[in-house]
């Protein structure tokens, strides 16, 4: 069944309530490219710019019977997942993503930014053993990735070696995003002039360069980023296009972000769609 109008989006991610990240960053980005965004919540927190203060991680049967809802009267032209916050939440969303026919986007968000952990060890371990699995595309940072491939990232050879593992689980498609994050992983193929990403699809790599900004106003980056991701592909794109209108969006979110908070602040989400 194809909706009339707008392309519907289907996030399933924690709550932000300081609005740059998780399910306020995925439907504000949502809206901006032009389609409709639908959420169902997994993780409360009470956070801002600065930190996270607490975590509260809702019941799986919850989390399922907001997606169901959703299900039952829309159908998404793609989803995307963000932090599940327990095993038992990752459970429920491969079983019922698994039964539905739509791109999944999955942002494995393990650590907050600021460095509160959003998944214990056995919510990591059934996100790699079942929904990596469901979904088309899976989007690490380099720490991400080093913990679902279970190696160390050092240079580009070890980032494509990891990609490739990571792939072995199950994704159509693994794309490895080092531009934050490359100094301090020693990653060579990032640079203060550079930030690339590494997308690993159908046996092949593609890279994606943009210029590297130095800024700490950084806040949902990852979510943004796969968010626009979903959008680019519920609209019809294919992945590498999908995946290169995300990176051009990304870059002039964090390039105009706002200034706002005292910590470490949001992209900009009503930047230029090109």
């Amino acid at each position: 069944m194809k909706e009339k109008g707008r392309p519907v989006c289907l996030t399933i991610a924690g709550s932000d309530p300081s609005g740059g990240a998780g399910i306020q960053a995925d439907l504000k980005t949502f809206h901006q490219h032009g389609v409709y965004g639908t959420s169902a919540l997994t993780l409360l927190t009470v956070q801002n710019t600065r930190s996270v203060a607490a975590v509260e991680v809702l019941r799986p049967e919850f989390v399922l019977a907001q997606i169901d809802a959703v299900l039952s009267d829309m159908h998404p032209a793609a989803a995307k997942t963000g932090a599940l916050g327990s095993a038992g939440v990752v459970e429920v969303v491969a079983r019922r993503m698994a039964e539905i026919e739509v791109p999944l986007v999955v942002d494995p968000v393990m650590i907050s930014k600021h460095g509160v952990a959003l998944l214990p060890e056995d919510g990591r371990k059934a996100l790699a053993s079942r929904l990596l699995r469901r979904c088309f595309l899976v989007t690490p940072n380099l720490h991400e990735a080093e913990a679902l491939a279970g190696t160390k990232i050092g240079d580009d050879a070890s980032l494509r070696e990891a990609a490739v593992a990571i792939a072995r689980l199950g994704p159509q498609a693994v794309l490895v995003k080092g531009g934050h994050v490359a100094g301090s992983a020693g990653v060579s193929r990032s640079s203060d002039r550079e930030a690339t990403d590494i997308l690993y699809y159908q046996e092949a790599f593609h890279s994606f360069r943009a210029e590297h900004i130095s800024t700490d106003q950084t806040h949902g980056t990852g979510c943004t980023y796969s968010a626009a991701i979903t959008a680019n592909l519920a609209l019809g794109h294919d992945l590498i296009a999908a995946v290169g209108a995300a990176k051009r969006y990304i870059t002039r979110a964090i390039r105009t972000n706002p200034g706002l908070g005292r910590g470490l602040g949001p992209v900009n989400h009503h930047a230029e769609i090109t």
